[in-house]
């Protein structure tokens, strides 16, 4: 049996391909279904998110080809145009992969926690589809765990790094409590909406979107349960916000020295955070110069996004450690799915023998005869069927001159013992 890993990603593949190649949710359990229905693929999962599709089975020996041929025939995708992107992993290395892609190693963010989310449901999917048996059920599991370990005993998901989330932590470090704050969004885009988002999971108080277009403001603003302004509306609300956020696809600034300076009067004094994501910059510098302002820009977000991933990147060492440490304790285990254990073979052996006898025995009581003869049957036949096999071996062992196997034997039934006692 094998452990096979294989897939594309962001790393890999142009996002036209990653788009053809990937799953929906609803479509995982039918694929799930059809993969199983190929000849030698025992288990399978399917992990597909924007920016990845894999495929994690465990197969029969030889059958290692069988998955890939498999995605590029259910998907529609032909032979050159997949294998040049696609990466393939067995056994030890599979096993690595899987725990990499669930710490965030594999990310395009290093170190995101979202994708241990996506691999839980990846999970829970195939779990749904009896997809699973003991091997990568046992692998899910590790990989869970590995993840948390990660997460509890190294930085590597403690620092920001991205520009929307860097500018909401850089916002909550000047205002303590970003429940009381009202903040402006100006700009209708992916990261207005990122910042929007993280703004919302910390329950701020009020959220204000300006936006050239305001039906696109309203759009945003409906969303995350805010207030929608048009642009040429932003030095009448100015004084309201605490925060400001900007990030349009204007070529001039947008808020100007004289709206800030109006708006620091009209709040009394009380200090205003703007963050300038936008290149060209939204907010004038020299908004900068005023008192009770603290302005930052791109460059001071990348500056602090820079040093959060070195950050993350000493983490990733620590990491590494407990990742190949895990990988070596799983395939451990791995390889005892292909050793038989004799003690479970002679145990269940025993077992057959007990039951046949024991039945026989009954059959017995209930013909008549008495308890005496019963137990002498009982116990007559389980020391002959229990004795033969080994006394057999034994014999021609002996005859043989199998010296090692008759000491092996003394050591395993411990015969002197016996004679001993």
């Amino acid at each position: 049996m094998a452990l096979v890993a294989l897939g594309l990603n962001h790393l890999t593949a142009p996002v036209a391909l990653r788009e053809r190649a990937a799953f929906p949710p609803e479509a995982a359990p039918p694929a799930l279904a059809d993969l199983l229905a190929e000849p030698g693929v025992r288990e399978a999962a399917i992990l597909s998110t924007c920016n990845r599709t894999e495929l994690y089975c465990t197969v029969e020996s030889g059958a290692e080809a069988i998955p890939a041929d498999w995605l590029q025939r259910h998907q529609g995708l032909t032979h050159a145009g997949l294998d040049e992107f696609l990466y393939r992993h067995h056994d030890a290395d599979a096993v690595r992969h899987l725990f990499r892609v669930a710490t965030g190693l594999e990310s395009m963010v290093l170190g995101e926690p979202q994708i241990l989310g996506q691999v839980k449901d990846a999970y829970a999917l195939a779990r749904e589809a009896n997809a699973l048996k003991t091997p990568l059920e046992r692998l899910f599991q590790n990989t869970f765990a590995v993840a948390k370990r990660v997460r509890t005993d190294t930085r590597i998901g403690a620092s920001s790094v991205s520009v929307a989330f860097t500018a909401v932590r850089l916002a909550e470090r000047v205002f303590a409590d970003l429940r009381e704050a009202c903040v402006l969004l100006i700009g209708a885009g992916e990261t207005i909406e990122l910042a929007a988002r993280h703004l919302t999971e910390a329950n701020v108080r009020r959220l204000i979107v300006a936006n050239r277009t305001l039906a696109n403001a309203q759009t945003l603003a409906t969303r995350f349960g805010g207030y929608a302004i048009a642009l040429a509306d932003l030095p009448r609300h100015l004084a309201e916000a605490d925060i400001v956020i900007a990030s349009t696809a204007s070529r001039e600034p947008v808020l100007l020295r004289e709206h800030v300076a109006a708006a620091i009067a009209a709040r009394r004094r009380r200090p205003m955070f703007l963050v300038d994501i936008a290149v060209p910059r939204d907010i004038e510098p020299a908004v900068g110069e005023l008192e009770d302002v603290y302005l930052y820009t791109i460059d001071d977000l990348h500056q602090v996004i820079d040093e959060n991933l070195r950050s993350r990147r000493e983490a990733a060492i620590e990491a590494e450690a407990m990742i190949e440490l895990s990988v070596e304790h799983f395939m451990g285990w791995w390889r005892t799915l292909d050793v038989r254990n004799p003690v479970v073979d002679l145990r269940r052996t025993a077992e057959a023998s007990r039951d046949e006898t024991l039945a026989k025995a009954q059959a017995l009581l209930a013909r008549g005869k008495s308890p005496e003869e019963v137990l002498a049957f009982l116990a007559n036949t389980l020391t002959n069927k229990l004795l033969h096999a080994p006394s057999a071996n034994l014999r021609t062992a002996a005859l043989r001159g199998d010296a090692e196997l008759l000491r092996a034997a003394e050591r395993l039934f411990d015969t002197e013992a016996g004679i001993r006692d």
